[in-house]
This record gives C-alpha cells, sequence and structure tokens, in this order.
C-alpha cells in the first residue's frame, strides 16, 4: 500500500501517544520522532500539544528545530494542537523567554488565552474542510490566534476567537482532537500528506 503515508509525531513532550492512535486509524504509518534522522523518514508530522516553551527548547537540545524549519520550508505538511498551533505561529504574544518557532503560519497567537487549567473545556467545533458536523474540541491551557496574514486560511473559530487556521501544507489548532476518539481531522491531515506525497 504505496498510498500508506508515513506520519511521525514530533515526541520530545506532550501527547504523543493519542496522535499515533488517531493518525493509524486515519490510514497513516503512524511513528514517533525524535531526532533529525528519524524527521528525514516521514512523510509529514504531527507537533502535539504539551508545553511550549519546554517544547522549544527541547527542539533546540535534540538538534531539531533548524531540520524542522528547513522541512516545513520545503513543504512538508505539518499538524500542531495546542502547543504545537504556538510552534507554528511566526509570532507568539508576550512568549517566554528563549522560546523559539519552527513557523509555517503567518499567523500571531496568544499563549493560554482560553485560562489556566482548571478552565479547560469541551466544546463542539465546526472546522471547514471536516465533513459530518461539528468535532469536539478540547481545550487544554489552549491558546487562541489574535490575527493572521493573507495567506493563512481562517478555518475554525470558537467564541469569537480564532481557533484553526491552515496555510498550505501547514494545520494548526488550538484544541486537542485526538483526546476525542473523533479522528476526522487527523484524517484532514492524512488527505493532506498524501495529496503531496
Amino acid at each position: 500500500m504505496s498510498d500508506t503515508p508515513v506520519i511521525g509525531v514530533l515526541a520530545l513532550q506532550g501527547d504523543v501517544r493519542e496522535h499515533l492512535i488517531a493518525l493509524a486509524s486515519a490510514d497513516a504509518l503512524a511513528r514517533p520522532v525524535r531526532r533529525p534522522e528519524e524527521l528525514a523518514e516521514v512523510d509529514g508530522l504531527v507537533i502535539p500539544g504539551g508545553e511550549s516553551t519546554t517544547m522549544s527548547k527541547l527542539a533546540v537540545l535534540f538538534g531539531m528545530m533548524e531540520p524542522l524549519r528547513d522541512r516545513v520550508r520545503a513543504g512538508m505538511p505539518v499538524y500542531g494542537t495546542c502547543a504545537g498551533m504556538i510552534l507554528l505561529a511566526e509570532k507568539i504574544l508576550d512568549p517566554r523567554s528563549g522560546q523559539e518557532t519552527v513557523g509555517g503560519i503567518d499567523m500571531i497567537v496568544r499563549r493560554n488565552a482560553f485560562g489556566r487549567q482548571n478552565e479547560s473545556f469541551e466544546a463542539a467545533v465546526e472546522v471547514a474542510g471536516v465533513g459530518g458536523g461539528p468535532v469536539e474540541g478540547v481545550f487544554i491551557r489552549a491558546p487562541w490566534v489574535e490575527s493572521v496574514g493573507a495567506e493563512a486560511e481562517v478555518i475554525a473559530e470558537h467564541g469569537g476567537h480564532i481557533v484553526a487556521v491552515r496555510q498550505r501544507n501547514v494545520l494548526a489548532t488550538s484544541f486537542h482532537p485526538e483526546l476525542t476518539g473523533d479522528h476526522r481531522v487527523h484524517a484532514l491531515f492524512v488527505d493532506m500528506v498524501r495529496a503531496v506525497k
């Protein structure tokens, strides 16, 4: 089955296992990625939720930041959830000291915009390009997007705030679809990877 894309999940920190399961259920061959040589072997990559400052520092420490930037610039499809969305932004409002991003989407993101851990919530979110009704979004210390550039397409909003964006081969959601058992957003991403494979 040569049509089955190989999709990595950046396994430095965060909810890696849940993404591996969601990708497998969406007909991808999913594997954890920790090193540049593993990154070189995948057709696409998911950057999971977690703590964006920690993930940024670990990516630098493991020698992954520049290879990630290079692959994104070269057109590799990437999907970031929550902290992953922050890492895919060109700019973060109030970044922590030393926090770097991979970039890929012309957007400005506000960290922890929906509140602290104890203010986490679930909400039904209509996502453009995902059929079958709204997806259940889990928001955990979630960011939102303050603004997007001309090339970025807003594909979902919640409570008047942008919570999902796509720019060419890069997709980002401020919520966690991998925690719900609804794998339609992952299926959308697998289709994006298949289209450029």
